[in-house]
């Protein structure tokens, strides 16, 4: 069986003309399977697989936060840390508008329009992360270090344990 062929996704093309390493991952696409079906079909650590949520501020600014795997953001911190009297989830049509990009596929790089990027604080700690290349199914293996240079995120502390 030949092997599948990595897309040229605009977060990809992003990465290449910023001239970041990176390695990309594909594997099979698991609807609602989120970042613990990656990990796990790529044999790497949740909280390394590094989610792009895209989230609503005040009603109308749209934000993207990149956050692990293996938590999920309180929106009551966020908001505190970014000074937002309301946040609440993008619905995947906002996503796609906004991103270009499907929900399970979104990528911080690359988006259709430049959008604020926040991060987590604790993901600053990991040496190497894998974040969404821009398509269900793509990841990306990067190191921490060239994602703040390329995106310069602004830092929260938003994490809350996933909830099941």
């Amino acid at each position: 069986m030949a092997k599948e062929k990595i897309p040229k996704t605009p977060a990809l093309r992003f990465l290449e003309q910023k001239k970041i390493s990176f390695i990309s991952h594909l594997y099979p696409y698991e609807e609602k399977g989120g970042a613990k079906a990656a990990a796990h079909q790529l044999s790497v650590p949740e909280n390394q697989v590094i989610k792009t949520i895209a989230v609503k501020a005040d009603k109308k600014k749209i934000l993207l936060v990149l956050m692990h795997g293996d938590r999920e953001i309180s929106l009551k911190a966020l908001g505190r840390s970014i000074g937002a009297k309301s946040t609440q989830m993008c619905s995947p049509q906002e996503v796609n508008k906004s991103t270009g990009y499907l929900v399970g596929g979104t990528s911080p790089f690359g988006t259709k329009t430049t959008l604020p990027v926040y991060i987590e604080k604790s993901i600053l700690d990991l040496d190497t992360i894998w974040v969404n290349g821009g398509k269900r199914g793509l990841l990306v293996e990067l190191r921490t270090i060239d994602l703040v240079t390329a995106l310069q995120p602004q830092i929260v502390e938003s994490a809350q344990p996933l909830v099941l």
